[in-house]
């Protein structure tokens, strides 16, 4: 069992808290039972799997899984496993996961996607991710100026379904938009001045949804890629929605339309 904290494979993991060392290493780190389960349901690249002795006796089918699939399996003290995990108090495994690049670079065919512009609040992307992946939604692209895809509290805030959309991280958010609106592709931009609310739009044909910065919403060379412009009404004195919140309205207005024009095609 593993107890050190100068230990090298202790030093490596603490370094994955960090965004530079998990570009180093093409490492991320996972916490918790939910993240890990669905890491294993993926087929996710485990590189190394941690867990104490307390949470190796109440999880051994688990543990055994986990340490099947991972290249490497560790036991250590209760104190070591906090100094790795950046929760107050894990609740007694972690592992690493490999990177790997994304299918979407391939462009995929879509009904539904989100191109998410200078997010910063690891836990709106994470809300955004869990929402993508209830109503439905094929793929979120993320500008490289917003919080990394796999920050811990960005998978944390999935609540486990951090592997079931494909996502990556664009370097040129404003070419892949582009691209799609040359395919034929609806985008569509969340703006308190359009004339459209968003339920008006026609989201049952294939859509990219632009959202934007937390404060400074969707930049101006973004807002003129869009064909189509919705706004979200407000009451009087409410100036914005959460933009977690306001991906959650859009993606399940598409799932009801769909829902709609296939009963209307059965019928």
């Amino acid at each position: 069992m593993l107890t050190s904290l100068q230990n090298p494979l202790a030093k490596q993991i603490r370094k994955l808290h960090q965004s530079k060392h998990r570009r180093q290493q093409q490492l991320f780190l996972l916490e918790g039972i939910h993240l890990l389960e669905a890491a294993l349901a993926a087929g996710a690249p485990l590189q190394t799997v941690c867990c104490t002795p307390d949470w190796h006796s109440t999880h051994p089918q688990l543990w055994q899984a986990l340490s099947q699939h991972a290249q490497r399996a560790e036991l250590v003290s209760t104190e070591l496993l906090r100094s790795l995990a950046t929760t107050v108090e894990p609740n007694g495994a972690i592992a690493t996961v490999q990177r790997q690049p994304s299918a979407l670079n391939t462009l995929p065919d879509i009904r539904l996607g989100f191109a998410v512009e200078t997010l910063q609040d690891p836990g709106n992307l994470g809300t955004i991710i869990r929402t993508a992946a209830a109503a439905a939604v094929e793929g979120i692209w993320v500008s490289a100026d917003s919080v990394d895809l796999d920050h811990p509290k960005v998978l944390r805030a999935s609540a486990g379904t951090w592997f079931c959309v494909p996502m990556t991280t664009s370097p040129n958010l404003e070419a892949m938009v582009s691209n799609y609106r040359d395919r034929g592709f609806q985008i569509v931009a969340t703006l308190p001045t359009a004339q459209k609310t968003y339920w008006q739009a026609d989201l049952t044909q294939p859509t990219i949804v632009l959202l934007g910065n937390e404060g400074a919403g969707l930049s101006s060379n973004l807002v003129a890629l869009a064909t189509e412009q919705v706004s979200i009404p407000l009451a009087a004195g409410v100036e914005s929605l959460n933009v977690s919140i306001a991906a959650a309205l859009i993606a399940y207005e598409a799932q009801r339309q769909h829902q709609k024009q296939a009963l209307a095609n059965s019928t």
